[in-house]
């Protein structure tokens, strides 16, 4: 912490001096120090603490280099508030560490052999949850182009065809596939793809699961599921292959290019949008401004705010969920302020200042910091498989802390409670989804009233 403090008032004080290079610099080596640490003490590639570390302050690191035109000088709030959310983040988890006795919590130590040994018997419901959830979700997507009436991916000179192309509800579950690739590497892990037959149908589930995304054209949705299928593996195998992770990426940014070039969106008009004050590949722009960016729009939170909205932001979820938003729309009708209309992504911690301002931050901060420490313990003696995935959505969400408000979106709580049903009552779960889907359908189809179309999709996530 005492380094991170240092390198932070370091790249403060650089910033100030329109040193803008190394003041991005310094925090950058604070990332990767603070997640080498962690690293080194518990032999986990994906120890919480380091990867949120690493993440956060690394995307910080590269927003404060401003090489954007959109880039203005942060206010002291914003730099406190950002201070805030990795400190209150780190706190909760060293004293939790200290108070149960331990120097770190390590997850490492073992083959993922030996600490998977006794999960054998769970194959088969991981079986069927991957390979019922992979229909599920491409019957909800045929449902949605009939509905519709077209496919994203065919469809040339919409630009933002792919933001319409959902039914109120019936997207989360077309959405749902991200978890089926995370689902069969658990399966293959703790079966070993002995029977062809299985193998042939969970190969079929992941091609689904992957083609919805890209018939989608949601470059979010394709990301979402790779990286939490990955995060599973090395959870699992606690070991990574660079060549695998070579080959994933590379096809990863493969895809991510054609998909953007589907959208319609041409590198002219992106280089419009992105306003960077050197001219670099689109490729290196891009992924800039979606991480660099974020960290601007907190900044136009933290200046522009007139009044917080004292947990009503962030209970965003429960409104959606209960329908109430739809019965009284204020309760959602907050402002957006952001650098630019077209880059509307935000850090984790957006809503928590909307709502509370830096003591929200540091609150939720502090509850986020607790939470991954308890997920570390409970991932010590894994008694379900499903708890791997669990640990895999809450890394992602980690890893991608500079991207969005991920738990003020109903999306994270529906992958949260489907993952944990598929663990608890996989069949049952299985065949209310089903219920809920055949009700839902008729609904849309025959312009009727149906109880649970207070499900609303969040575009600006799956996009």
């Amino acid at each position: 912490m005492i380094v991170y403090l240092v390198c932070y008032a370091a790249s403060l004080l650089l910033a100030l001096g329109r040193h803008y290079l190394l003041s991005g610099a310094g925090l950058l080596a604070a990332a990767a120090y603070l997640y080498a640490s962690d690293y080194i003490r518990s032999g986990n590639l994906l120890h919480l603490r380091g990867i949120f570390a690493l993440s956060f302050v690394g995307g910080q690191g590269l927003a404060c280099m401003k090489l954007s035109y959109l880039s203005q000088a942060w206010s002291a709030g914003t730099w406190l508030g950002l201070l805030a959310a990795f400190a209150g983040f780190y706190l909760a988890f060293y004293y939790l560490e200290a108070f149960s006795g331990e120097a770190s919590v390590r997850v490492g130590g073992h083959s993922g052999a030996v600490q998977r040994r006794g999960l054998e018997s769970y194959a088969g419901t991981v079986f069927f949850c991957a390979v019922a959830l992979a229909a599920l979700s491409a019957g909800c997507f045929a449902i949605e182009a009939v509905y519709m009436g077209y496919i994203p991916l065919l469809l040339r000179g919409v630009p933002h065809a792919y933001s319409y192309f959902h039914v109120t509800g019936l997207h989360y579950l077309t959405v749902s596939c991200v978890l089926v690739p995370a689902l069969s590497v658990i399966y293959f892990c703790i079966e070993g793809g002995r029977s062809r037959g299985r193998l042939v149908c969970m190969l079929l589930a992941d091609a689904a699961a992957v083609a919805i995304p890209l018939l989608c054209v949601s470059r979010s949705q394709l990301l979402f599921a790779v990286l939490l299928a990955l995060i599973t593996y090395i959870q699992m195998e606690h070991q990574l292959n660079p060549i695998y992770v070579a080959f994933a990426l590379a096809g990863l940014i493969v895809l991510y290019i054609l998909l953007t070039i589907a959208r319609s969106h041409d590198t002219a008009y992106l280089n419009t949008v992105f306003e960077m004050k050197r001219h670099l590949p689109i490729f290196v722009t891009q992924p800039y401004i979606y991480i660099a960016n974020n960290y601007d729009n907190f900044d136009c939170l933290v200046k522009g705010l007139v009044k917080h909205s004292w947990g009503m932001k962030m209970l965003a979820p429960f409104w959606t969920l209960t329908g109430l938003k739809f019965l009284v729309p204020s309760l959602t009708a907050f402002p957006y302020y952001v650098t630019k209309e077209e880059l509307t992504t935000l850090t984790m911690f957006y809503d928590a200042y909307y709502d509370f301002g830096i003591i929200g931050v540091f609150v939720f901060s502090v509850l986020l910091g607790a939470a991954a420490y308890l997920l570390m313990r409970m991932m010590r003696q894994v008694q379900n498989p499903i708890t791997y995935l669990l640990y895999a959505q809450f890394a992602l969400y980690m890893l991608l802390s500079f991207f969005t408000t991920w738990f003020s979106n109903p999306s994270t709580w529906f992958y949260f409670a489907v993952t944990s049903l598929g663990g608890i009552l996989p069949t049952l779960a299985v065949l209310a989804v089903v219920v809920f889907l055949i009700r839902l359908s008729m609904a849309h189809l025959f312009h009727c009233p149906y109880p649970f179309s207070f499900f609303s999709f969040s575009s600006s996530f799956f996009a």
